[in-house]
This record gives C-alpha cells, structure tokens and sequence, in this order.
C-alpha cells in the first residue's frame, strides 16, 4: 500500500511538544493519525507499542497478537444478539445498531480501531493542508462492489451528494458542515478526491467513520435492504425486522490479513432481535455467541461466566438528558439550571451502572476526548434548584411543583435514570411525569419530545459529536440531529474555532470554554459515562472491544 511521504508540520510540532511533557502520547497519537501519518510511523514517533487489544498495524481490526501459521480456523458461524430495527437510506441511520448491521455489508473511507485511533480503510491514505481546509482522499484501486464494478471517485462523490442533500436528511451533513456542500467535493481523477472545505476542521478521517457514513454504489436509489451493494467482506441473505439478519462470506473480498490469507474467515454472520434481557439469557444458554453492547447488569451477570471473554473500553457513550430549547418551560435558562442541579450523579451511575464509568459534568464532552477540560463535577443541589424554581414561578405567574414529561427508552437503563430524576427533583419542586417505551417507540419520535434521555454513542473527538448535535445548516435551522433545536452564537464561534485549532492545549482551552457554555446555558444534563464490553464466547478469535460498540468482524475465526 502506497503511504504518504509527507508528515504534516503540526505533527512535528507536536513530537515536539510530547518530548516537553505539553502534550501526552494519546494527544499526539491522535493528531498525528488525523493529519494523514501512518499508525505504525505515529506509534514510532511517540515511542510505544500500540496498547493490549488494539491493532498492531495500520489495519483498524488487526488482531492484537498475530497467530501462528496454520493456527487460524476457516469457516463457522457467528451469532449475535442485536434488536434489528427499520434500514432504508444508511445516511439516515440514528441508531448504532443498523450500522453494525449495513457495515457488513458496505463499508467506510475510515476505520477506528479499538485504540481509538483512525486508519484508512477504502482510501489508500489522505494528505491536509496545513490550514486543514484543503483534504486530499486516494482510493485503494483494488476494491470491488459485490455486483462486480469497481469504486471509484464517482461512488463516493455520489455518496457526498446523499450527504448533502437536505430531502435525504443526513446526520452527515451536520458532521461535515465544515466542508459546506456538494460543490466543495471535486473529483481530481478516478480515484482521487479533494475536499475544498470552507471551513478548517481536523476531524474529517474520524468523521468518515461516523456509522451513517456508509459508501454507497452510483446506482443506489434509497432503499438499502432492497438493494445491498457493497464492498464489504459478507453479502446480505436476509433481513426481517425484529426477526433476524443473515450474511454470507464474499470469496472475492479485497482485503487480505497480514500474512496474505484471503478474508474474512467466517463463512455466516447472523443476529438475532432480542432484548436485552432474553439477550443475557442467549449468551447464557448458548443459543448465541455474543451480544450488542452490554449494560453494566449484563456485564455483572456475565464477567465470571469461565466459556465468555470480556473486552472493556472507556468512551463517550452517554445517556443524555436534553431539553428542547424552543418549548416552555425549557426556554427559560432557571428551569434549565434547576433540573441540572437536581442530579445526584454517583447515586444515579451507582445505580444505573453499577458505578462502571466516569462521573460527568453537563456538557456533551467526555474525559477520553483528547481535546476535554477537566471541571469540577457538580453538586446535587435541590434546595438551590428550588430557589431557581421559586423565581420563574413568581415572574411567570404559575404555581409549584412544576408539572414536565420525560420520555425515552427502557433497553439500557434509561427508565433508571428517570425515575431517579424524578426523585431527586421532586424537593427542588419538579413533579415529572415518566413517558417510557421501548427502544422502536423512542426512536421513532427521539427529535420531537421537548424532554427526554437519549442514548448517544461513542465519538472519538468532542468536537465531532458537538458538531453533529448542537450546529445549523446554512439556513441558520438546527442540523438533522440537532434534538434540542440549541442554536447559541457564542457556541457555534467557539466550535468552528475549536474544528480548525492543531495546537493540542490551544484546542482544550476554546473546549474549556464550550463546556462552560453548556453548563451556564446550554441544554444537556449527564450523569456519567458509559463504560463499555465486548463480550463474546471464547472460541471466537480477534475479537475487539470498541468504545462504538463497531464489530468488526472480517478478520474474526473460530476455534474447532
């Protein structure tokens, strides 16, 4: 594989700045990796192995220890317990499950790995500018659909166009605003794509893994089930909602292990729709292999089971509480604070999560982003949420408690979470009404209820996840998962500042101050975050905990 000779100033800068003890190898790895050097040659310069479990090259699903030759077992098959909800267009996809889904089929520009860091995956590498307004892609040559025909630039300049296009409503439109449209991706050859962003941001390999940022055929009219073209190692068989997905190993499948073996090893994927409840008893009883993304109950029933491995990772996995910005009362920064102040944060992370992750403050960045500032995690404070209360009572001329709904989902301890919130805010003066469903019934109406808990995965960068959730299109209108409808000046200044700064502690203070805009007046409260597990029967190999809950599973085999 052809790899870039250039190394970007800003890395050697860097290098430089992690001999000092400015910046630490994570941070370094990070921007070295994002700025288009190889993962094997940023490893080197920071002078460290890549860590227990994560890729040994520049292969995003490497296995961590290579295994002797002739160890590996061809054929077998891996099943997995997953709810399978509703796939049409993959760039509309909300919900991480569908991606693990579509990725098995088509895949991405980028891989991240377990290690957190980002290697090319369709592309061959890519090259920035060094303002990182100008990004170059180049295609591997050697990729094929699994209808025959090539990728080429147009596939992917057809995918950007998806993307954009506001009747397709894309999530990927508010990951790449930076790059501001269809007519700033330009075709330099057939394999060949250059990103003239109007903005600077040093994102975009990440963003090209966001799990909507499926690559689509030419041909693609809408309807994916309908019409599985990919690149990826496995062809679609079947796919019943609620029921059942099956896949078939592709025997013409591009990509080879690092000795040469043609992949993937596995002959069938399948997942099976259950809860997580009947998913715990699966794993169990042996009628499935693994399962999606585990609470910390599932993990406490499990961890001691002798036939299980169990892969943990630290993430931004979240449970987030969020207020829609344009409905009474939440329109109001008192109500806001009230409700923030009300959260008992251990007591809710101990209950909820059995204490298995990072205590938070309100504001949608995590501890394991590179770019965080650490702040103090508020207190639980009723009695200074009911003088708030007391004050928008008065001016507003309405009486306490003040009467709100909370909806959301009952499939990873969100149900949990409200009613401990209804709890602790009822002596601030909150009488909150529970609206809990199952998962189908949260996410068909996720952006609609003005107060709710939504599940939000894992983002490599803060920057990425703040971009997708919190900006507006052009037209100055909230982005398409912009659930808060949030649109605050300052904030939106600070971000675009914070997508295009390359100095490590110059990005973290603009993020210090974003995070003092969402505690002061911004529209999220969080308690904690998720901890997360693979957890998988141990006669399946290379498999990897991933802090997105991804499985990759092309370079997977199963002990005889």
């Amino acid at each position: 594989m052809t790899k870039s000779t250039r190394i970007h100033p800003a890395v050697l800068d860097a290098a430089s700045d992690m001999r000092k003890g400015k910046v630490n190898r994570r941070e370094f790895l990070w921007l070295a990796t994002m700025l288009g050097t190889s993962a094997t040659m940023a490893y080197a310069m920071a002078g460290c192995a890549p860590p227990a479990g994560a890729p040994t090259g520049d292969s995003a699903a490497a296995p961590a220890a290579a295994p002797a030759a002739g160890a590996i077992k061809r054929g077998g098959t891996w099943t997995s317990a997953m709810e399978l909800q509703k796939i049409d267009h993959p760039a509309r996809l909300s919900w991480l499950q569908g991606g693990n889904v579509v990725r098995q089929v088509s895949e991405y520009l980028t891989e991240t790995g377990s290690d957190n860091i980002t290697r090319p995956n369709l592309l061959e590498k890519w090259e920035a500018s060094d303002d990182v307004k100008t990004w170059t892609l180049y295609l591997r040559k050697d990729v094929t659909f699994n209808n025959g025909d090539k990728l080429t630039a147009d596939d992917v300049i057809f995918t950007f166009g998806e993307w954009f296009n506001k009747d397709v409503g894309s999530s990927m439109a508010g990951f790449l605003g930076y790059v501001g449209g269809i007519e700033n991706v330009e075709k330099v050859d057939d394999y060949t794509i250059r990103l003239n962003c109007k903005d600077p941001s040093i994102s975009l390999p990440q963003d090209l893994n966001q799990y909507p940022a499926i690559i689509l055929h030419r041909s693609f009219t809408g309807d994916w089930i309908k019409s599985p073209i990919g690149t990826g190692a496995f062809t679609l068989k079947e796919y019943q909602e609620g029921v059942r997905a099956v896949f078939e190993a592709r025997k013409d499948y591009w990509r080879k292990s690092e000795s040469g073996e043609q992949l993937p090893y596995l002959d069938t994927l399948t997942y099976v729709s259950l809860a997580h409840d009947a998913a715990v008893a699966a794993l169990l009883g042996g009628q499935v292999d693994s399962m999606y993304n585990p609470t910390a109950s599932d993990w406490e029933t499990l961890k001691d089971n002798a036939e299980l491995s169990i892969a943990p990772a630290s993430t931004a996995q979240v449970l987030l509480g969020r207020m829609r910005m344009d409905i009474d009362p939440w329109t109001d920064v008192r109500v806001r604070q009230a409700l923030k102040m009300c959260q008992d944060r251990q007591k809710i992370m101990d209950l909820v999560y059995k204490g298995q992750g990072d205590l938070a403050i309100d504001a949608h960045v995590a501890p394991v982003h590179p770019e965080y500032a650490e702040k103090p995690i508020p207190a639980y404070d009723p009695e200074g949420a009911k003088k708030l209360l007391e004050e928008y009572a008065k001016e507003k001329g309405v009486e306490l408690p003040l009467k709100v709904k909370l909806a959301t989902k009952n499939d990873e301890g969100e149900d949990l979470i409200a009613q401990a919130l209804k709890e602790s805010a009822a002596p601030a003066g909150f009488d909150i009404e529970l609206d809990i469903t199952d998962a189908n019934g949260y996410w068909d109406r996720w952006t609609e209820v003005d107060l709710g808990i939504t599940a939000w995965t894992h983002r490599p960068l803060g920057t990425m996840v703040l971009n997708a959730g919190y900006t507006v299109d052009a037209d100055g209108k909230p982005v398409a998962w912009n659930e808060t409808r949030w649109t605050d000046e300052e904030f939106l200044a600070k971000l675009k500042e914070a997508n295009g700064l390359l100095d490590v502690e110059a990005r973290r203070k603009v993020m210090g101050e974003i995070e003092d805009i969402f505690q002061s007046r911004g529209p999220v409260f969080v308690s904690f975050w998720k901890n997360t597990w693979n957890i998988t029967r141990k006669e399946f190999q290379g498999v990897q905990g991933h802090p997105t809950s991804y499985d990759l599973l092309y370079e997977v085999w199963k002990n005889a």
